[in-house]
């Protein structure tokens, strides 16, 4: 049981790192064409305490990651991180308001059916 915690975990912190990333660079201009420019505006964004949450739970992610290779096969456990296209995907369309469309939801479905049916064996 505490393997699947460990790909939940995965899961969760990657999903967190993932929408935490995109709602704080939307808040920051393009990236500057010129070098020194972009040295500045890469340094603003590693300032962001919001965006180094992000990294760092992407960083956190991979520890719980390397747990869950402990417990499982690679080829049980990583379909099981699709899960987080399904979650970024339901919370990119209710928190930032993106599209949904047919297609996006066909390709979910795919997705899910596709973690039923290599979780069976």
């Amino acid at each position: 049981m505490i393997g699947y915690f460990y790909i939940f975990a995965t899961i969760a912190f990657t999903v967190y790192g993932q929408l935490i990333l995109k709602w704080r660079i939307s808040q920051y201009d393009a990236l500057p064409l010129q070098f020194n420019e972009k040295l500045i505006f890469l340094a603003k964004l590693f300032l962001d305490p919001f965006l180094v949450s992000g990294l760092a739970a992407a960083f956190i992610a991979s520890l719980f990651w390397i747990l869950a290779m402990t417990k499982f096969d690679i080829s049980y456990a990583y379909p099981f991180m699709s899960l987080a296209f399904v979650l970024v995907f339901l919370f990119s369309v209710f928190v930032f308001e993106e599209a949904i469309n047919a297609y996006k939801v066909i390709g979910l479905a795919f997705i899910v059916l596709g973690i039923i049916i290599t979780s069976r064996a």
